[in-house]
């Protein structure tokens, strides 16, 4: 069924149409700047197979940038600057704390001006086909593709169908014409002109530095109007990056195998149904709620039983928005693993912090410990066992009430990622016969 449109207003009073389709975490996708219409975009079956498959395991949330779709055509302040109040009107609308965020082509500088200007809501940052400015791509073939939008306005259908069979296939020539026409009511050529103006001279490669996100950077690896060095410039530059190559030509993702972009996504997303249940280099987190034991005994089993299950649904939220993945539970404990340090890292900070916040008004305090490692440990039935898993857990037991610990590996794996550890020395743990050096994440600065 295809979702309803509806309305959200932005601070300088501009009408931006969304729809929401699924169930789960957000994922907020900002589409091509130009060529974007919820609504019609629904009658072509790759774009609507595309949007279902992203909304399996979430709750996509797809909006139209001003001047475009069933948003507001009527834009005096049009600058990708402008294009932030979109997106903060609707994720306010829907009261959405954190979100993933999807930038697609020339959405990708916005999406990443974005996060670096809100890096406690945006969870993760996915780019496609993006690049922080137009020096970055420009060559032989980039400069035809150019020459191509100056005749727009001149003769707007044959433009449109040109695009569109470029995107397609010349051999495609149904769906092709079928995307033309849609392209057509996307927006019009006065608004399409001010939006490759805006996009030609926008650099966001000073922002780069500055996002925190977990980041997924997607290309095509033969993707013709520019190869994938702006993509690797990306992934070296932002420091929570990955890069994943695609095979195909085709620029938008719900062309060619867009199964294998979908796969991606829901790898960097933690969406995997066994992700990070594997053997590997992990990174292990354990938390331990402190004094449940007596917690329990001074206020009965079902008030203490309440308290876990709000530490179990706070643990759980930081999980999923930092792509962990929940090995078990101990009734007053979780035991995670993460692909990535500094993910495991940004997670043990958000509990920290959900739980300090809680604790400011709450009437019962809830105070948790958490201890972290990294090595190979042996997957088996979907558990994880072996030394660098016993070492988190002895480490977690160290802690103290709102503290995180972590030992030397994985200070040095997060190192310039902008973490302050303070080094508390060597400690002797049970079970083990050399000391291990500790560090305090200090989490409150």
């Amino acid at each position: 069924m295809q979702p309803q449109i509806q309305y959200a207003k932005t601070s300088d009073g501009v009408n931006i149409a969304y729809w929401t389709l699924g169930e789960g975490s957000p994922l907020v996708y900002l589409p091509n700047l130009i060529w974007s219409h919820g609504q019609l975009e629904w009658q072509i079956p790759e774009i609507r197979r595309w949007y279902e498959q992203l909304a399996e395991r979430r709750t996509l949330v797809r909006l139209d940038p001003r001047g475009t779709g069933s948003s507001q055509r009527d834009i005096e302040n049009y600058t990708l600057e402008a294009i932030q109040f979109d997106i903060e009107a609707v994720v306010d609308r829907l009261e959405l704390d954190t979100f993933a965020l999807f930038g697609d082509l020339n959405a990708g500088s916005v999406a990443i001006r974005y996060a670096a200007n809100h890096p406690d809501r945006v969870a993760h940052l996915i780019l496609w086909h993006t690049y922080a400015r137009v020096a970055d791509v420009r060559g032989p073939k980039w400069n035809m593709l150019e020459s191509l939008q100056a005749r727009m306005d001149q003769d707007w259908e044959s433009y449109t169908e040109t695009r569109a069979h470029m995107g397609f296939g010349w051999s495609d020539g149904e769906s092709a014409h079928r995307y033309a026409k849609i392209m057509r009511d996307c927006t019009t050529p006065e608004m399409a002109l001010k939006a490759y103006d805006a996009a030609r001279e926008d650099d966001v490669t000073a922002l780069l530095p500055r996002i925190s996100s977990p980041t997924l950077v997607l290309h095509r690896r033969e993707l013709y109007f520019w190869d994938v060095q702006a993509s690797q410039n990306l992934a070296a530059t932002i420091p929570d990056s990955r890069l994943v190559v695609l095979e195909g030509v085709a620029s938008a993702p719900f062309l060619g195998d867009s199964d294998a972009v979908v796969a991606a996504i829901r790898d960097f997303l933690g969406e995997d149904e066994h992700a990070g249940i594997s053997g590997g280099f992990a990174t292990i987190l354990f938390t331990d709620v402190e004094g449940s034991t007596p917690l329990t005994q001074r206020l009965g089993d079902a008030k203490a039983r309440e308290l876990l299950r709000e530490h179990e649904r706070m643990v759980r939220e930081a999980l999923k928005a930092h792509g962990g993945s929940e090995v078990k539970t101990m009734g007053d404990g979780f035991m995670a693993s993460f692909s990535s340090a500094t993910r495991a890292l940004k997670c043990a900070i958000a509990i920290q912090t959900a739980f300090a916040e809680r604790n400011e008004s709450a009437e019962e305090p809830i105070k948790v410990r958490i201890g972290l490692n990294a090595g190979e440990p042996i997957a088996e039935d979907e558990d994880l066992f072996g030394t660098a898993v016993n070492m988190a857990a002895r480490i977690c037991a160290h802690a103290d009430a709102g503290q995180i610990l972590a030992p030397i590996v994985v200070r040095e794996l997060v190192a310039g990622k902008g973490f302050l550890l303070s080094d508390q020395g060597e400690t002797e743990m049970r079970g083990f016969e050399d000391p291990v050096r500790l560090y305090d994440v200090r989490w409150r600065e």
